[in-house]
């Protein structure tokens, strides 16, 4: 056996116990419920919640695990959009969390953050909020420093989602001198320069998206001295390869490359008109992309509960494998294990992956190949309640 062979051998073995967060959106059915952030423990075969912290308010939409030892946690808080906040937790040795300090934040909707400029800074998209904003970061206290909104622009040809701006991911590329905002109201990727001085951003032309498209989530990757961006398009289902030019006076301009559709070539696209692809994120290795698919059900499950044998409805996880020339191959769509697989994420070895289920109310867990990138069977499930819409391994 090969030592790349008994390397690839020692890590797909490593998380057999292992320990998560989970973010998500209170109880539907409860009046003014708060979310929660729960710690899950996947040991000897069984995945559980160890603890459970409500201090996140009403709809904590997304967990940021860049700064050491902490957990910063926004509230969307769509019922009351202007209190919406960022919160920070420690992160302690058994995986529970304690909250510690909260900030307002001045434009509703928050669902992504992104620290940038080696930490000093933080940006936050607000879907609901229809804009940015950005805030120093001194020894993990924040204060704002821009906001930036896209009201009053022209929108994409969908109503029901496009009925302004909804900017709904932050990326930071891979020079650490960019910053990018896929919004999904405007059929638009915002382009920004950071000023590594002062923190602020400087705006750049969009990247546009075909009309009625919805971008939603985006990745970089690079292939030898070419960087490519892997957009994915809520309102197509589908995936859009840019190559990346960097001008040397700077901005970037873009080449498309490739459009996949998130389920594939077998896969009726009369059957998905419905889809609403949601997140997308390379694997730890980089060679493969990965995706998930909302609204349309391909298959069914066994119950979250062992003793219940009545199969549920699943939505799925699509998988491609990315070309030197920024093409998509594809490779796999398995089942997400619940409806709604708002999030996901794969284990830091690559041979797991953790799927929230946000309709369905349980976070799943199944092998992964890491040399074909095939999505296998499931290890571990269980049920947390309300609406999960983040997970995170520790």
């Amino acid at each position: 056996m090969s030592l790349r062979t008994l390397l690839v051998a020692g890590l797909a073995t490593s998380a057999s116990a292992a320990k998560l967060l989970v973010g998500g959106y209170g109880p539907t059915s409860a009046t003014n419920a708060n979310g929660y952030i729960d710690t899950l423990d996947y040991t000897n075969g069984a995945l559980k919640k160890i603890s459970e912290n409500t201090e996140a308010g009403a709809q904590p939409a997304w967990i940021d695990l860049g700064l050491k030892g902490k957990a910063l946690v926004i509230d969307e808080s769509w019922n009351t959009p202007d209190s919406s906040s960022l919160h920070t937790f420690a992160l302690n040795a058994d995986g529970t969390v304690n909250h510690t300090a909260v900030v307002s934040i001045p434009r509703g909707g928050p669902v992504s953050t992104q620290l940038y400029n080696a930490n000093k800074n933080l940006a936050i998209a607000h879907y609901g909020g229809h804009g940015l904003t950005t805030f120093s970061n001194v020894n993990g206290a924040f204060t704002l420093l821009q906001n930036i909104g896209y009201e009053n622009r022209t929108t994409g040809p969908k109503p029901q989602q496009q009925d302004g701006s909804h900017v709904h991911h932050s990326v930071l590329d891979p020079t650490g001198q960019y910053l990018l905002f896929p919004d999904l109201g405007l059929d638009a990727t915002h382009i920004f320069c950071i000023d590594s001085t002062t923190g602020k951003l400087v705006e750049h032309a969009d990247l546009k998206a075909p009309t009625g498209y919805g971008p939603r989530h985006a990745t970089f990757w690079t292939s030898g001295r070419k960087t490519f961006l892997f957009v994915i398009h809520e309102l197509v289902s589908k995936i859009i390869s840019y190559q990346v030019h960097y001008a040397p006076a700077g901005g970037l301009t873009f080449t498309t490359v490739d459009e996949q559709s998130t389920y594939g070539p077998a896969v009726d696209p009369a059957t998905t008109q419905y889809g609403a692809a949601a997140e997308l994120a390379l694997s730890p290795d980089a060679r493969f992309l990965l995706a998930s698919n909302r609204n349309v059900t391909l298959a069914q499950v066994p119950n979250v509960d062992p003793a219940n044998g009545t199969r549920v409805a699943s939505d799925s996880i699509a998988t491609f494998k990315p070309a030197a020339d920024g093409r998509l191959a594809w490779v796999q769509i398995a089942p997400s294990g619940g409806l709604f697989p708002r999030h996901f994420e794969v284990s830091r070895d690559g041979g797991w992956i953790a799927v929230a289920n946000q309709k369905s109310g349980n976070v799943r867990l199944y092998r992964r190949d890491v040399r074909s990138g095939r999505i296998g069977a499931q290890v571990g499930a269980v049920a947390v309640g309300g609406e999960p819409n983040n997970v995170r391994w520790l």
